[in-house]
This record gives structure tokens, sequence and C-alpha cells, in this order.
């Protein structure tokens, strides 16, 4: 099926796009920034930009398109709520659901199925309550925001489209969502419960999220509301020692309700809000989650030690004219922006092969920097890595590969990485770093497909 994906290159968004390249269907992305898109897209497709707070998608965009998944909206947790940013996260929600189903209205043949997100701030603060998907709303800017987002989404009904909201708990995932800004506190070992710890928490792991989407796809009996939830909610006590347990970290410092609620103000409705959601309705329909407990949720991102970036390219030149050009250590030079002053130092054989030591100089924000990496898995029109031997990462592995493809080469980008100092650097540099690497793959990306359509 020919599926498209707005918020594709947020956090969840990512991970969607891989499972649903990997089940076969065309996908389209759409994205406020299409020359960034690419470090955020993970696989070769249709990229689109398109702000829906100035107009509607385009129709020939939509023309053919099954399914129409919509994961867009501003991180709820990205400022203090005043006044003005409440009406960002609300008008970025209701916009972008408004020009979807406008541009749904105006296509010759309409898209037969419309998934949205919602979340379970449309149940507010609900104590020891027992919440499944014919529970009230509550009340608050969080209950508002769900309310009037629900209420846009099921006008596509109107348009005889198959509709389904999920109302997302607290998505569990490596790179992003609530472990990325809560891990690192645990792992200095000064994490602890907040507040009173009693407020129940309703998590799904971001793969059972993902797997949630495909099943509604291929389930035609599923339609209106669902909580996307696992079927073991957890008091936030359990889920803080649960942490400490997997890190093996005291959680001994806890955050009383008062300061949370001077530091963060509104904001704390996020932590403090009690919300027992059942996820009762999707396990009848006969789908499976494969991280139920909290346990086996943790450990899995926990699992995860390295940074990971994933981007696909395809180019119109055969895999040995592009290998061609890759197996050049000089071209590196070109692929590199020039704030790096990127340089060639040496090279340990006078062709690249398995073993070949090559030793850079470069500057990172205005520090000298020397890189020495390895050549290794040298499968010539195929693929190469490189690792870092020496130089600013405590572990870089980056993986090329170059697959034909539709008459031309889909080169394939694969990066595990790691900075010195563990999580102390995440929390300091880590998104310095994280922007740095997107501005050089983009060039990167840029540089390659000029000189390939050349």
């Amino acid at each position: 099926m020919k599926v498209l994906v707005a918020g594709a290159t947020g956090f969840i968004g990512k991970e969607l796009l891989k499972r649903l390249n990997d089940k076969g269907h065309e996908v389209i992305a759409l994205t406020r920034n299409k020359d960034i898109a690419i470090f955020n897209i993970p696989i070769h497709c249709q990229i689109h930009q398109w702000d829906p707070s100035n107009k509607p998608l385009p129709t020939n965009i939509i023309k053919g398109v099954d399914v129409v998944i919509n994961l867009a909206g501003e991180n709820i947790a990205s400022g203090f709520w005043t006044d003005t940013k409440k009406r960002e996260l609300m008008d970025s929600r209701i916009m972008s659901v408004r020009r979807l189903i406008q541009s749904m209205e105006a296509a010759t043949v309409k898209p037969k199925i419309f998934l949205s997100s919602s979340a379970i701030g449309f149940y507010g603060n609900r104590g020891e309550e027992n919440l499944n998907e014919t529970s009230g709303s509550g009340s608050g800017f969080l209950s508002q925001i769900c309310k009037s987002w629900e209420n846009e989404i099921l006008k596509a009904e109107e348009l005889g489209i198959r509709t389904v909201i999920f109302r997302l708990g607290m998505v569990l995932g490596h790179d992003g969502g609530a472990l990325e800004k809560i891990l690192p506190a645990f792992k200095i070992g000064i994490g602890g419960k907040l507040g009173s710890g009693c407020q129940w928490m309703s998590w799904i792991h971001i793969h059972d999220f993902v797997e949630m989407l495909i099943h509604s796809i291929e389930n035609h009996s599923i339609k209106g509301i669902i909580n996307a939830v696992s079927p073991n909610p957890i008091q936030n006590i359990e889920f803080t020692k649960t942490i400490g347990k997997i890190l093996n970290r005291p959680t001994i410092l806890p955050v009383p309700k008062y300061a949370l609620k001077i530091g963060l103000k509104d904001l704390s409705d996020l932590l403090l809000f009690s919300q027992k959601v059942s996820s009762r309705k999707i396990c009848e329909s006969g789908f499976k989650f494969k991280f139920s407990n909290i346990d086996d949720a943790i450990k899995e991102v926990c699992d995860h030690s390295y940074h990971e970036i994933k981007i696909e390219q395809w180019i119109p030149t055969t895999p040995n004219k592009t290998f061609e050009f890759f197996k050049e250590a000089k071209n590196l030079e070109k692929l590199t922006p020039d704030f790096l002053k990127f340089k060639i130092v040496s090279q340990s054989t006078p062709q690249i092969t398995d073993g070949t030591i090559i030793t850079y100089r470069l500057s990172l924000h205005g520090v000298p920097v020397k890189w020495q990496s390895k050549i290794i898995d040298w499968n010539p029109i195929t693929k190469f890595s490189d690792i870092q031997l020496k130089g600013p990462y405590s572990h870089w592995h980056h993986t090329h590969e170059f697959e034909e493809k539709d008459g031309g080469t889909l080169i394939k980008d694969h990066v595990f990485y790691k900075l010195p100092f563990g999580c102390i650097a995440d929390l300091v540099v880590g998104k310095i770093i994280r922007k740095d690497l997107e501005t050089i793959f983009c060039h990167r990306t840029k540089v390659i497909d000029s000189y390939m359509n050349n």
C-alpha cells in the first residue's frame, strides 16, 4: 500500500518508516524542512516539504494514497506552558489534522484509512480510577488539547474513511522520548521518585506502538479510540525502582511535588498526573505486546549503549561507479563541510583496502582534532566500514553499503557512536554533537547528489 506519514522525522515517525519499509509499503514522508529531513528519515522514500500552518497539503501528493498516518505536533514538553506556548501546542495539532482532512476531502479517490495520535492526557488526573476508551475526559490543559485534537480527527469519519485515534501513553525507546530525558539523572545516581510516587504511569514501548499502527492498518475491524498503552501500568515509585535496578544505581533522591510545581509550573502535570489506563480493547483485537512489562521495556532501552544514525540515498549511477568514488580517500574532503577544516594527513596503503589506516586532521568548534580510522569489512562495490582508532568519540563505527536499485544505487549509511564520559557528555554536549552530525551528513548528501548527477 501507499502510506503517507505526517510527523515522519519525529521519534516515533522514524521507527514507523523503517517498519513500513520492511513490510514492503511505499512510503511518502512529510516534513517542515526537507533540507535536513534526510538525516532524520532512515529509508529512501518520497519526501515532501509541508507547513500545515500555512496551507493544505497539495492534492497531487495525496493522490493514490491508501493510508494517512498523522504523528505531527510540537513536543508537549518543549517548553513552559505560557499562553503563547499553549496556543502553539494546540495549533500544531489542530492545523496538521485539519489540513490533512481538507486534502483527503478534495481527493477524487480518498484514502481508505486515517490513523492519528492523541494522548492519554485526555483523561486528566484520575488517581486510582481504571480508565478505558469510554471513560470521560478530565480537566485542565492536557485534557482540553486532546479533546480539541480528537474532535478534529473524527471529521475524517464523515468522509467515509476508517479512522483510528491512538491515545498514547508515555513512549519508551532509545534516543528519544521520555527516557532520553530521564535516564541520564539515574545513570549518575541522582534519580528518584517524583512527588509521592503513587501516581500511575501508563506507558508503551516504541516497538509495540509501531506494531500497533501496522496491526491497525491490516485489521479492518479496528476503528475509533484506542488506548496505546501496555497492559501493565505502574506507579511512579515502582518505575523509579525498576530503572535503578536495571542500571544498578541508587534511587534515593526524591523530587518533592512543590519543587516540580515551582520549577516546571503547569508542565509538572506531565509528571504528577495519575492515569491508570487499560489496553484491553486493542488486546481483544488480537494484538500481542512484545514488551508488556516495565522491566523488559526499560532493559531493552538501556541495553542500547550507542547512539545511532541511519540514512539512505538513491543516486542514478551504477554501484560500480558509486564505489569508485567512495574508495578514494581524497573524496572524503569533498564530502566534508568547510567549517571542519578536514584534511587527510596519511594513509597506510596506496589504495584503500581491508585494514587500511587513515589519519585525518579537522577542527571541532575551533578545537584541533586528530582522527585515525581503520577500514574493515572491505567488500568492493557492496560494502565497507570505518572504525575510529583515535579521535573525539569513545566509539565510532560507520558502515557504508551500496545496493543496486531501480537502475541506480541505494547508498546506505549506518553509524553507531558513543561520546566520551558517557551520560555526562550526553547531558552537556549531546544535542550539540547531534546537530553537528546533522549538518555534516546533510552536506554530504547534497554533495553526493550533485556529483553523481553530473
